[in-house]
């Protein structure tokens, strides 16, 4: 049950971040990546999530929001 509501705290953070991308706000999806960052990491941490999963899911946000600020080419 513990293990529950941190799954569900990252699942919220993540889809947080994905809105933001979605309404192509960079310095929204910046603030809510920081605060998701924290939380996965945390939830990694504390062994609900593997480190490798934890590190995937920083890696492919954090890919998702720098594509907001490349040029389009």
């Amino acid at each position: 049950m513990e293990n529950k509501s941190y799954k569900t705290r990252v699942k919220k953070a993540v889809k947080e971040v994905r809105a933001a991308v979605a309404n192509n706000s960079e310095p929204e999806a910046r603030e809510s990546l920081k605060k998701a960052v924290s939380i996965i990491q945390k939830t990694a941490s504390k062994g609900v999530i593997h480190k490798n999963q934890a590190s995937r899911r920083v890696s492919r946000l954090e890919h998702q929001v720098n594509q907001l600020a490349a040029p389009e080419a």
